[in-house]
């Protein structure tokens, strides 16, 4: 007797991510027992020491609680169950196949499927490999300065900043642009989630050689021999420049917003979206070189982090208030009456992944097509700034967008 799983309707295995944010799973028995119309089943997670952890749902109905195992009744006649499976939050993985999906009969395993439960993590928590898987892929995507990063660093520039800055969609077009540019580093390793840097701590382990580098005293930064980010270049130009005004082994950037602090500045979207003053603008300050200027800042590889810490203020701030349905007020800021620029409106689509170029768009519309996903379909190949609200999938599960954050958990 022996059965079937399928995670996230693939059976492919770059399909086998998860995140807190239920996925959807099949069953089925591939060896049918013809006077058997149907059997009892047990799944369940086994997790390898230190690995990741899952929890199971017969259904997402309202107030539906996960489970350590299910039981599920199979046709005998090979038609697929359906619940979903989720990792169990606080346990996240460190490698793919650290945790594993069992089904159970009769006290015997008849299938096993190795997952990852896929989380983006605090950077100064990150183990030595996932450290190094991050920024070998960010290597590679960079090529020297020959790779795709090119249009990353191209959709952030001056002519382009009132399309993701200084107004309501700051916030989502910066999720967007994150969740991108992950998609693309899990293309060349499907085992990496993009890190955080919490700049209101100490986070001397970023700052090191072997991960985002070492300034010295005029901003040129230094890499082990080891990091593949010592061959980073921009623009034709070699390497980053990035100079602290904090002592980064001992300190956080002085004049922030703690994380409390942040997450108190309103309990509608509109008061909170000022947070892309302080803490936002703030960290990028708290440096001179690249990352302290829009025009420059995703030349040095560190902005990312830094944005992953903001996008991870919102997720916070979005579960603490329950501000994920893009219909509440609160949720976010319409603009009033006249509405928001373009681009800044809910049912706007986002540049530079609609294509437009005529004004007020900019003139150039660099990377083409969001990047897919092999776990979830949304926000598509041009997404609306309303679907970067409910990346949890919430109110819909077709919304869920395939990432989660180590400490913000999934509720329904």
């Amino acid at each position: 007797m022996k059965a079937e799983i399928v995670v996230n309707n693939s059976s492919k295995p770059d399909a086998n991510y998860l995140t807190w944010a239920p996925s959807p799973l099949r069953v089925r028995m591939t060896t049918p027992i013809a006077e058997l119309p149907r059997r009892q089943v047990t799944l369940r997670a086994k997790r390898k020491a230190g690995g990741g952890d899952l929890v199971f749902y017969a259904n997402l109905a309202a107030g539906a609680t996960p489970k350590r195992r299910i039981v599920l009744t199979l046709p005998m006649l090979g038609t697929s169950v359906s619940c979903f499976v989720a990792g169990r939050f606080g346990a996240a993985s460190k490698n793919f196949g650290d945790v594993e999906i069992e089904v159970v009969a009769a006290k015997k395993v008849i299938a096993r499927l190795p997952v990852m439960v896929r989380i983006r993590k605090d950077a100064t928590k990150l183990s030595a490999s996932e450290r190094d898987r991050f920024v070998s892929a960010l290597a590679v995507l960079n090529n020297r300065g020959t790779g795709r990063f090119v249009d990353f660093r191209n959709m952030h520039v001056n002519a382009a900043s009132p399309e993701a800055h200084g107004g309501a969609g700051f916030l989502p077009w910066h999720r967007a642009y994150l969740l991108d540019l992950e998609r693309e580093l899990q293309a060349i390793d499907p085992n990496v989630a993009m890190p955080y840097w919490r700049f209101d701590r100490p986070a001397a382990a970023v700052f090191k050689p072997n991960f985002m580098g070492a300034s010295d005293p005029i901003g040129t930064v230094s890499f082990s021999a080891g990091n593949p980010l010592q061959f980073w270049s921009t623009d034709g130009v070699p390497g980053i420049n990035r100079r602290p005004f904090f002592l980064v082994g001992t300190q956080s950037p002085s004049g922030l917003l703690d994380e409390l602090q942040t997450i108190a500045l309103g309990n509608s979207y509109s008061g909170f979206r000022v947070m892309e003053g302080n803490p936002h603008g703030s960290a990028h300050t708290s440096f001179g070189g690249f990352i302290s200027s829009i025009g420059t800042a995703a030349r040095d590889p560190l902005f990312f982090m830094l944005h992953a810490n903001v996008d991870r203020l919102w997720a916070k701030w979005q579960h603490q208030r329950n501000r994920f349905d893009p219909s509440l007020a609160s949720a976010y800021d319409s603009g009033g009456a006249g509405g928001n620029r373009v681009g800044h409106n809910l049912t706007d689509t986002m540049w530079p992944w609609n294509g437009v170029t005529t004004p007020p768009r900019p003139s150039t519309a660099p990377g083409g097509a969001f990047a897919a996903s092999s776990i979830v379909t949304a926000p598509g190949l041009q997404p609306h700034v309303r679907d970067e609200l409910d990346y949890q999938g919430r109110f819909a599960v077709a919304d869920r967008l395939g990432f989660d954050y180590d400490d913000v958990p999934f509720v329904l």
